[in-house]
């Protein structure tokens, strides 16, 4: 299979309070998510990041090495970096962002002083409330 070209330009922000090696994490993340780079997709080399991104080579290696941990990538001796060929990743990265989310949605309602009850009826109400509405594409 033959793969398009990827652009190794990154938006990286430095008003964001996001690490830059996060950012790069999050992006990369995202377009893999998305699609956009699929499953065996070669990765721009650390040091081709490096320079479209006008960041330093440490940088973009610590963001291959929580890529390569989460196995958004593999990394192959010799031959570079490349999208993880992984049936269900999509999936995976999906079910770590709601774990991530969930997580903060919890320490939330504990810093609010919410009861498991209190959350319970929370998400009862909005599974009510979304019920009530038509859906993307439906007819009312």
């Amino acid at each position: 299979m033959k793969y398009a070209q990827i652009d190794p330009e990154l938006f990286l922000s430095t008003s964001d309070s996001t690490p830059m090696y996060q950012q790069i994490v999050n992006q990369i993340t995202t377009k893999v998510m998305a699609g956009d780079w699929p499953a065996g997709q070669p990765l721009p080399s650390i040091r081709e990041l490096a320079s479209a991104s006008r960041v330093s080579v440490i940088t973009v290696k610590r963001a291959y090495a929580e890529l390569g941990q989460a196995g958004v990538i593999v990394t192959r001796h010799g031959m570079g970096s490349f999208v993880a060929d992984s049936p269900n990743l999509s999936d995976s990265l999906l079910q770590a962002e709601f774990t991530q989310h969930f997580d903060a949605m919890l320490a939330c309602a504990r810093r609010l002083g919410l009861s498991v009850d209190d959350i319970r009826q929370l998400l009862d109400d909005e599974q009510a409330h979304g019920a009530a509405e038509p859906t993307r594409g439906s007819t009312p």
